[in-house]
């Protein structure tokens, strides 16, 4: 039974362009032949410049949390203290990883909706001088929070001799992020967020400051074992066999990002939010993070008192076939969340902010449809 094709606007899995949806009906080539070198050539290439870093690049066939759950098995020992800013789901779900492979872990622990600042980070690193690992969430996707101190906390890890592990699942490649400038030495993203790629890979950039703590680790996952997969790329392989068809989708969607250039696809992203968050306003309605951390990438929104957020995202997705996310944790029912990620430019923007005014009006919200549509087109003017 043929799927009927919706707008993805969720916080991940994306959109997917005609490109990357062809690639993936490629023949199926072997892993270790000549061929496949030459396709995973070509994607460790355009992956260092996404990642923007002259370091060691990997692409797992993983979940992104598998892809965080990799970097943070590899570096931390048993009783290793590590500081960990929780703000939302992401973090959260940090701290766990860190506390399952036997971490110690300093909380940093915020308010949901606020992100971590550099000098709260030079507090706690000044006060937890025996710490050996910062595992920082850069954009909070439950909670549509990006951390604009990065430069400054690179610098601060530096300083304090802390490796510096950043969770990028949501917006490497939708905003700001050269990790070797930034001073990250484990960078983790997802390929269904803003690379507009399929789900089902997690790519992983490795700093030689990371590479000194890796090797001394004790005991290092058998699947996830990064000193194995460094043996291996040498090769231009992997250790365990990769899911070929996402790879070639991979390569379609990173040689996208090439032709457009990081700058204009991070000024658009850009543009489409500011879009996003003067419609919301101008619908009398409030973003859900701090003006001064809300993210390019994932437009969170509170709900009025008398709007079910289930009910506006059922009628937006069978009336209107746009696909929006609802909260998560204790944020569940409080909020939506809009994925503003990959191939995103005004026409998904304006046809997003007219389901959610089409549906807040179907719900009694007092709205004038088309408001929201009207702000968002000042700012595409």
């Amino acid at each position: 039974m043929e799927t009927k094709k919706s707008l993805m606007m969720l916080p991940g899995p994306t959109n997917l362009s005609d490109r990357v949806m062809q690639a993936m009906t490629k023949p199926i080539i072997g892993h270790r032949g000549p061929e496949f070198h030459s396709l995973h050539e070509s994607i460790l290439t355009n992956l260092r410049y996404v990642f923007q870093t002259e370091n060691d690049v990997f692409v797992l066939t993983s979940s992104g949390t598998g892809g965080v759950y990799c970097a943070i098995s590899n570096v931390v020992n048993p009783n290793d203290k590590v500081i960990v800013p929780v703000f939302g789901v992401f973090s959260q779900r940090m701290k766990e990883k860190i506390v399952s492979c036997g971490g110690n872990v300093v909380e940093l622990p915020l308010k949901w909706g606020e992100a971590p600042t550099a000098d709260q980070i030079a507090r706690i690193a000044e006060r937890e001088r025996d710490a050996k690992i910062l595992a920082l969430t850069y954009n909070e996707t439950s909670t549509g929070v990006t951390v604009r101190d990065l430069p400054e906390i690179g610098k601060i890890a530096k300083e304090n001799n802390l490796l510096l592990v950043v969770d990028a699942i949501s917006v490497l490649g939708g905003d700001k992020l050269p990790v070797d400038k930034w001073g990250v030495d484990i960078c983790i993203v997802g390929s269904q967020k803003c690379l507009a790629c399929p789900p089902g890979l997690a790519m992983v950039s490795v700093s030689d400051r990371a590479w000194e703590v890796i090797e001394k680790t004790a005991v290092r996952p058998y699947y996830f074992d990064l000193v194995t997969m460094r043996e291996f790329i040498a090769k231009v392989e992997t250790p365990f066999t990769p899911a070929v068809p996402l790879f070639y989708a991979l390569d379609e969607a990173l040689k996208m990002i090439r032709e457009e250039g990081l700058e204009k696809r991070f000024k658009r992203h850009s543009i489409c939010a500011k879009a996003f968050y003067h419609a919301v306003e101008a619908l009398k309605l409030k973003p859900f993070p701090n003006e001064e951390v809300r993210s390019n990438t994932v437009i969170a929104v509170n709900m009025p008192d008398g709007v079910d957020n289930t009910e506006l995202r059922k009628i937006m997705k069978e009336q209107h076939e746009v696909l929006v996310g609802g909260g998560q944790g204790e944020l569940k029912k409080s909020i939506i969340r809009i994925g503003c990620m990959g191939n995103i430019s005004e026409n998904e923007t304006i046809r997003t902010i007219d389901a959610l005014e089409k549906a807040l009006n179907a719900l009694r919200y007092p709205v004038e449809v088309g408001i929201g549509v009207e702000a968002a087109r000042q700012v595409f003017q």
